[in-house]
């Protein structure tokens, strides 16, 4: 099947996700925050961002049960593949309306320690 299958840091992807949202998007996952013009397509689009766990990819790929292979056989690891899962670890972290727990959380803890 498939070994490690980690997030990727989004926003390398920023520069393309709008366009891909813009063409019907509707979900990702990754990890790390997203520029401004991401979420306004988010928001646009009514599409989410889901966030996991970098690190984990031992543990992510576990959630996998089936593997398809869409596009670039010839970069291996790095090929589009559809992938079906089943509890996969992650949360949303950006919603449809561009609520952003990456910003959320930041307030919360900062009030909590008076800041």
């Amino acid at each position: 099947m498939i070994g490690s299958a980690g997030p990727t840091t989004s926003y390398r992807m920023d520069s393309y996700t709008s366009k891909l949202l813009d063409l019907g998007l509707k979900g990702m996952i990754g990890k790390g925050k997203r520029s401004l013009e991401v979420i306004e397509a988010i928001k646009r689009n009514k599409a989410i961002y889901f966030a996991t766990i970098g690190g984990a990819a031992a543990l992510i790929s576990k959630s996998i049960v089936k593997s398809e292979l869409v596009a670039y056989e010839d970069l291996g690891s790095e090929a589009i593949r559809k992938l079906e899962v089943v509890n996969l670890p992650a949360i949303v972290v950006i919603d449809s309306k561009g609520n952003n727990l990456y910003e959320i959380g930041q307030k919360a803890y900062l009030e909590s320690i008076g800041i």
